[in-house]
């Protein structure tokens, strides 16, 4: 396979991760409302923001060999930010 293909192949696969990661999401909050039924929702976003940060940040740190420059960088966030996540989401 040479590079052009190999590029080609990534983007398709970006393509198709993208809307993967969307689909997932709607259908958790669509359930997630479904389930509350005729109560209110509050401070769903919080929520929604607290379940997915916790896990990403949990498989980028695994996937970077916990080496947090590398996975700071795949994020596209700040070395400082990263950590006091980590913190947060109880990951230090």
């Amino acid at each position: 396979m040479n590079a052009v293909t190999a590029l080609r192949a990534e983007q398709v696969n970006d393509a198709l991760l993208q809307p993967a990661l969307r689909d997932c999401v709607a259908r958790a909050v669509r359930r997630y409302l479904t389930d509350l039924d005729t109560h209110q929702a509050e401070g769903l976003y919080d929520l929604v923001m607290q379940e997915v940060e916790g896990p990403m940040l949990r498989e980028v740190m695994a996937w970077h060999g916990d080496n947090q420059s590398k996975a700071a960088l795949a994020l596209g966030i700040n070395r400082a930010t990263l950590r006091k996540k980590l913190a947060q989401h109880g990951l230090l």
